[in-house]
């Protein structure tokens, strides 16, 4: 055996492995992390197996991965840094090729002259401090991350597959390609087929819509800023900032995505509407482009409409079994007017798509009036406004009352006209579905007496008003037990009663919800069903707050309220619900 090089090999990794790991323990000991009663069996067990004392103690969850980043930053005098709280530049990015990124997992932090400052795992890993001194010809500097930390830089950065952004943006800028050619050329010939030339932008674009639909974005933004060209995806209601194109390629992507939707890339000095539609993973999806021309150029926002969220049913959109049924009862009603409320992004045109679908039968004629129709849905009539040539939600709904359906549903209720016209169908035996933009349930009333409205209209017509909001759910593959704090709890006026049976739920962060903590969304809700003495109050015009205190006494739930009983059933976290929701005034 010792006469076996192979053999004193591995014998000399397994003493330097094992005298590493005591170095590391003994740092872990003097920070306080692991005590020696833990310690002890540990040791034992790493003896008798062969395996590393530090792997067991993470094994064992007596140690976490950021606590031994610290005690090897602390065993070589190094700073540790934390990736996601950094923007790293273009300019240090392109400073190490990805190739040699993603086989040493390093990430570049500073670029001076001769030097380059990088984020590494493990700063005792000589072999690969000395392979990027030789490959990039600089001397290099150290600091320490996370594995987790620098895998997410990279994928973030370099992209995390072949066919990423960062991928294509890397083959376009080391490709040298002709950005005046591309501007020229982004037109697609008679036969359907492409400029060789334009390909590479074609490719960009295309990668940039799949990659945000498999993110389960919501929108792609694209931000000319003075010195560079952002590109963000908005991901659970939350702006998510991805590897962004050179600035020199701003104007070619821009006429590309214009040119798509069949907007006009010769008019740059007004906003411009478009749409468009592709194939993404076996899916086709719609995409509603908006163009405003900025101080730096034109930024562009396209929404992903994916028919998917079509087929949500009442439970999906985060109704709790005792609202569903209050609502479901609203909507089977055959007359009055139903508002839904809230800011934009708030989720109210998806509710009232799942409830025309929820009630969408043969034997009842639907016509909605949108501006624009964001998806098409079977067996519905839908009318898309086009105020250039007078068609107006008022023109429309006068048209669509000789049409006789049973159910109607107006996008936005946005002028007095609109509102009386809605409201007068709503008192001629049409059952009436529409929105505001208001905070709250009964703050919908006071908005359409403002607006001109007669006080005994609303009253006599509306059945019910409903105000929603968004919140993250908490993920399902990394959520935990978790204990609200008290300034969280006083917030959320949780009633003691309720602690006892509370599973208060809160993501530690994984690669299925990209280190956030939550996947997807859901609605809170605040429903006020219009009874004869809230018909009285309206009638009278008292304000907003008399009619909302008369709305808790009927049993009205405040949004914050909602959002309460969704945390203690572990499905939100208390942050989500206080960022979502204003204080309830008693």
């Amino acid at each position: 055996m010792d006469g076996n090089p192979r053999g004193r090999r591995a014998a000399l990794k397994q003493s330097t492995v094992a005298t590493k790991d005591d170095y590391l323990v003994d740092f872990l000991v003097d920070m306080g992390v692991v005590n020696q009663n833990d310690l002890g069996p540990v040791r034992t067990e790493a003896d008798s197996t062969g395996q590393g004392v530090v792997d067991l103690l993470l094994a064992r969850n007596l140690i976490k991965p950021a606590d031994v980043t610290r005690a090897k930053a602390a065993q070589f005098g190094a700073e540790v840094v934390s990736l996601g709280d950094m923007r790293l530049s273009d300019d240090v990015i392109s400073a190490i090729p990805r190739h040699i990124a993603k086989r040493y997992k390093v990430v570049p932090l500073f670029r001076n002259n001769g030097s380059i400052t990088v984020a590494l795992n493990d700063p005792a890993d000589l072999d690969t401090i000395d392979s990027l001194h030789h490959l990039l010809n600089q001397e290099i500097e150290v600091r320490v991350a996370t594995e987790d930390d620098i895998d997410q830089a990279i994928n973030k950065y370099y992209g995390s597959s072949d066919d990423s952004v960062g991928k294509m943006i890397q083959e376009i800028t080391e490709g040298e390609v002709d950005i005046g050619l591309v501007g020229a050329n982004l037109k697609e010939a008679d036969d359907g087929s492409v400029v060789d030339a334009d390909a590479p932008i074609i490719k960009l674009v295309n990668t940039l819509i799949v990659e945000a639909f498999k993110a389960r974005a919501s929108d792609i933004h694209l931000e000319p800023l003075e010195k560079r060209f952002r590109v963000r995806y908005r991901i659970d209601g939350m702006l998510h900032e991805i590897k962004s194109p050179p600035k020199r390629l701003q104007a070619s992507i821009i006429s590309r995505i214009k040119i798509q939707s069949n907007m006009s890339i010769a008019e740059k000095r007004i906003p411009q509407d478009g749409r468009i539609q592709m194939a993404v993973v076996g899916k086709t999806i719609d995409l509603r482009v908006s163009c405003l021309p900025t101080t730096h150029g034109e930024s562009i926002v396209m929404r992903i409409l994916d028919k998917e969220g079509l087929k949500l049913g009442l439970p999906e959109l985060g109704f709790f079994t005792d609202d569903q049924q209050t609502f479901e009862r609203l909507i089977g009603l055959p007359d009055g007017i139903l508002l839904v409320t809230g800011p934009t992004g708030s989720g109210k045109t998806t509710t009232l798509y799942a409830v025309l679908n929820y009630i969408n039968r043969p034997d009842r004629k639907i016509i909605t009036v949108e501006d624009p129709v964001e998806y098409v849905l079977s067996g519905i009539n839908q009318v898309h406004v086009n105020e250039t040539v007078g068609l107006t939600f008022a023109a429309a709904l006068r048209s669509i009352l000789r049409q006789a359906p049973n159910v109607i549903m107006v996008g936005e209720i946005r002028d007095l006209e609109t509102a009386t016209i809605a409201i007068n169908a709503s008192l001629t035996g049409h059952l009436v579905f529409s929105t505001l933009h208001t905070n709250d349930a009964p703050s919908a009333v006071t908005r359409l007496i403002d607006i001109g409205v007669k006080p005994f209209l609303v009253a006599s017509s509306t059945r019910a008003l409903m105000a929603q909001r968004l919140v993250r759910r908490v993920c399902r593959r990394c959520g935990a037990p978790y204990q609200p704090t008290e300034a969280e709890m006083r917030s959320l006026r949780v009633d003691p009663a309720d602690l006892a049976k509370a599973t208060f739920q809160k993501g530690k962060g994984c690669p299925d919800c990209k280190s956030t903590g939550y996947r997807g969304r859901f609605g809170i809700f605040e429903i006020f069903v219009i009874d004869d003495e809230a018909r009285k109050l309206i009638y009278d015009k008292v304000s907003a707050t008399v009619l909302r205190a008369r709305a808790r006494e009927m049993g009205m739930r405040t949004l914050r309220e909602d959002g309460t009983r969704k945390v203690l059933a572990g499905l939100t976290s208390p942050e989500e619900v206080i960022r979502a929701t204003i204080s309830d005034i008693e």
